[in-house]
């Protein structure tokens, strides 16, 4: 069936079709919007980085795996992501009590600071952006785009249930070599 078949089979498809132009847009100017926030470079941070050091930020000290699984992408790419926090100050590696030979990831003070200082240019963003909107409105837009994002979780997490899982990939504690499913 072809995209033109199917918009005139379903009486929704200009709806979606319009959706996902949206969603499109969105993710390109979110990202566009991100990189002037507050109109000062040093209010922007990468996104990997920030739901990486809010996740540290909100549930403690974890290991690679388990920051891993908790934000849903392969260990590789967490190893990856966190090797220039680590750089920079941001994440300190430190001996999991439990398990000597492992290490935890912690978000140190300076991840903090910096953490704190670009939420609050984000949350100034969106309070400029939606300030002629009701308080209904932004109510009701967070709302639903909460529900949008908790779909395509429980979507990938079904597709990573559902998908046969390839033994060669499996991953050590400290990262592996396995490759991105999700990326971040």
């Amino acid at each position: 069936m072809t995209p033109d078949e199917a918009h005139d089979e379903a009486p929704d498809t200009v709806l979606y079709d319009r959706l996902q132009h949206e969603v499109a847009l969105f993710a390109r100017r979110a990202e566009q919007t991100r990189l002037g926030a507050a109109g000062e470079l040093r209010y922007t941070m990468d996104r990997a980085a920030y739901l990486l050091l809010g996740r540290l930020e909100a549930e403690g000290p974890m290991g690679v795996k388990a920051l891993a699984q908790a934000m849903s992408i392969d260990s590789s790419t967490v190893t990856r992501q966190v090797t220039p926090l680590v750089d920079q100050g941001y994440v300190d590696r430190v001996p999991n009590p439990d398990d000597g030979r492992a290490v935890l990831l912690r978000l140190s003070e300076i991840g903090l600071d910096r953490l704190h200082q670009v939420r609050r240019a984000r949350i100034q963003l969106m309070a400029e952006m939606c300030a002629e909107w009701s308080a209904e409105d932004r109510e009701r837009f967070t709302e639903l785009l909460t529900r949008f994002n908790q779909e395509m979780v429980r979507r990938q997490a079904a597709r990573q249930f559902a998908a046969p899982k390839d033994e060669s990939k499996d991953e050590p504690e400290d990262g592996g070599t396995a490759g991105d499913r999700l990326g971040a």
